[in-house]
């Protein structure tokens, strides 16, 4: 299977450099619904067989062209949501924001049982996003768009694919409507094809404006980082 992890389009909280985990969370703004409309076209050469989206409005939002182009219905799944922020949601502080992504990217390593503070742990992030993968793999699919979030993304993906790294995800932005593309299935594994750090749509003059959960992480990533990046995810 071939699976396509497409970033939201940008909401006011990614500008204001918010955690902005909760349910059902902010609309797009006029850049977000550009991103959104340029998608169609950007992923025409891919024959999109099931779209998904989360719980989340921004991300149904930025599927709807999708949607409207392919005819397919969005399949809106839970546990296609954002990694929850926890006790740390909607603070932008320096502080919360390394707290909330060293601790996604411990997940990514690894460190699965450490808990997210007044959130879900590793575990339980893992096991809703394999689920909807699983699903999508019995639908019987062979390119499958799922439309979700940065931090959700960068987790599952270099947790789960065999040539992403820890070091390599948190040194690579994923921007809004950003896109990475992976092949194979929940029981054989999966390998990363592409990973976009750049947007899809149309370029924001202001480079941080996707929000703490899509940017590089400065500085080392806590928990166990193991093995290198194979360069051939950016080709």
């Amino acid at each position: 299977m071939r699976l396509l992890l497409i970033r939201h389009g940008q909401t006011p909280s990614n500008v204001a450099h918010l955690l902005d985990t909760a349910v059902p969370g902010p609309a797009l703004t006029p850049l977000g619904q550009q991103q959104a409309a340029a998608l169609p076209e950007a992923l025409a050469g891919e024959r999109i067989g099931a779209l998904y989206a989360s719980t989340l409005i921004r991300t149904q939002l930025t599927a709807a062209p999708l949607a409207a182009r392919t005819g397919l219905e969005i399949r809106v799944r839970d546990g296609l949501r954002e990694l929850t922020a926890g006790d740390l949601e909607m603070r932008g502080d320096a502080s919360a924001v390394h707290t909330y992504m060293t601790t996604v990217f411990a997940w990514a390593a690894g460190d699965v049982e450490l808990r997210m503070p007044g959130g879900e742990n590793g575990v339980e992030a893992l096991r809703r996003l394999d689920a909807v993968v699983e699903e999508a793999a019995d639908s019987g699919a062979q390119t499958v768009a799922m439309v979700s979030h940065g931090a959700a993304i960068r987790m599952w993906a270099t947790a789960r694919a065999d040539n992403i790294d820890v070091d390599f995800a948190a040194g690579h932005a994923l921007d809004n409507t950003g896109v990475v593309i992976l092949e194979g299935s929940p029981a054989a594994g999966w390998r990363a094809r592409t990973w976009a750090g750049r947007s899809l749509g149309p370029a924001d003059e202001k480079p941080d404006t996707s929000g703490p959960t899509g940017e590089p992480v400065d500085g080392p990533v806590d928990g166990p980082v193991d093995g290198g990046v194979d360069e051939a995810v950016d080709g």
